[in-house]
């Protein structure tokens, strides 16, 4: 086995039992595998670690990374997101099993915007878990649901977690986020879809009943109040409409530039999105200058953790490229001869064993790349491959024992966790990989 390959599999190990084994957090563990990794680069290392943190941190996707977390934590300090599951309920409540299919499209609403799979659980769980028992759903059932969905904050754009994978690909000059972007929301809509059809099952198997008639709102009350909510989405969809497919095509006629090239996505999306959040939640921020310093200080301990995340997995994807990883695995990749269905059923399983103690943004640090170039290696694109290993990830929540998602939403339907286990397995976790291995495969567009 030739030095980088060693060197990544030391540098994965070194991230599991640091995060995992030693249950210290994720940003430690990263700093450990970095400082690992760049030991193999021998008397080269002191030139090799200064240059390749400086790289990560001059990454555009450091600052989108960042922003989006402090979007996330200010927009939870809004009632933004409950108006919005309040006109998903008026909408689905009055339908058999109304409270479940609320779950699940407000998880994929809010997946699309915070992608904290906890957060995620919280903040719908939150609201809809009562709903659920109310309908009937049985206690187990309503936190699987909502654990289950937790996956959806990384299977839309724009994920720290998306981040971190693509970081580690652009060393190579695989991917960049741009690329990435569409077919990846594409892929989060056949995870939706999925997910919708399992809500479905779930409500003929156990016969559950519409929406408590208590928590519903008429359409047109919960649309006056919370109408203003979906603006939220412009700040995703006019960026892109301005850089990408027709829109984009047609505005580069009239303009002197590529709108393509001057707009960044991961840019102005979160910048964009914090300006909407700060205007739509103002009389719910705080108005002073001590207020704001106080909000800001609550952020503080998130931005180190993803952060410092970012930049040593950016700084250890330079490392392993300046030591030959690239070259290393092609040859070794080049060696195995499988058909692309099995290889996507293998890397499958593989990624989601790793997400099982690690969350989705360190599984990517470690296996991310080597994930995507495994696929490559069978002839799958690297946008294709790129979006089936981060669906792979994102049973995060949905695979027990360890999904932080798992506990969160036991805890909010007052359930004990263990009874979770199977209904995560067999309705989110196995169906969402499966998606996984039919993008890989070609079946599923993307």
């Amino acid at each position: 086995m030739s030095l980088p390959i060693v060197a990544l599999l030391v540098y994965m190990a070194a991230i599991i039992v640091w995060n995992f084994v030693l249950k210290r957090n994720i940003g430690e563990a990263m700093i450990v595998g970095l400082l690992v990794v760049t030991a193999f680069a021998g008397t080269d290392a002191l030139a090799i670690l200064p240059h390749a943190v400086g790289e990560a941190m001059q990454e555009q996707v450091m600052f989108a990374g960042l922003a989006f977390v402090f979007m996330s934590y200010v927009l939870g300090r809004t009632p933004i997101l409950d108006n919005l599951i309040e006109i998903l309920n008026s909408m689905l409540g009055r339908l058999k099993g109304g409270p479940v299919y609320t779950t699940t499209v407000a998880a994929g609403a809010f997946g699309s915007v915070a992608h904290v799979g906890a957060a995620v659980t919280a903040a719908v769980g939150s609201v809809t878990i009562p709903w659920m028992k109310r309908a009937q759903v049985k206690p187990e059932i309503a936190a699987s649901v909502t654990a289950g969905c937790a996956g959806m904050g990384v299977t839309f754009p724009f994920s720290a977690t998306m981040f971190i994978l693509v970081g580690g690909l652009a060393t190579t000059g695989t991917l960049t986020t741009d690329q990435l972007v569409v077919p990846l929301a594409l892929g989060g809509l056949w995870c939706l879809g999925v997910r919708l059809v399992v809500n479905y099952y779930l409500v003929r198997k156990h016969g559950l009943a519409p929406m408590d008639a208590g928590d519903l709102l008429p359409f047109r009350s919960s649309f006056a109040r919370g109408w203003t909510s979906l603006t939220l989405f412009i700040a995703m969809l006019v960026p892109v409409l301005m850089t990408m497919g027709w829109t984009g095509a047609r505005l580069n006629d009239h303009v002197d530039v590529d709108l393509g090239e001057a707009i960044s996505l991961i840019v102005w999306i979160p910048v964009l999105m914090i300006s909407i959040v700060l205007v739509l939640g103002r009389k719910h921020l705080p108005r002073s200058g001590s207020g704001w310093y106080d909000l800001l200080a609550g952020a503080a301990p998130r931005f180190g953790v993803i952060g410092v995340t970012i930049v040593a997995a950016f700084a250890a994807s330079n490392v392993l490229a300046e030591i030959g990883l690239p070259d290393a695995l092609t040859s070794a990749l080049g060696s195995f001869d499988a058909p692309r269905p099995v290889m996507a059923v293998l890397v499958g399983l593989v990624v989601v064993a790793i997400a099982i103690p690690l969350t989705a943004s360190a599984t990517m640090a470690a296996i991310g790349p080597v994930a995507v170039f495994t696929l490559m290696s069978v002839g799958v694109d690297p946008v294709t491959a790129a979006v089936a290993v981060l669906i792979f990830a994102s049973t995060e929540g949905a695979s027990p024992p360890a999904g932080a998602p798992i506990y969160v939403a036991a805890g909010l339907a007052q359930v004990d966790p263990a009874k979770m286990f199977r209904p995560l397995v067999t309705y989110f976790c196995l169906p969402i990989m499966g998606v996984g291995v039919l993008i890989a495969s070609g079946v599923l567009p993307v």
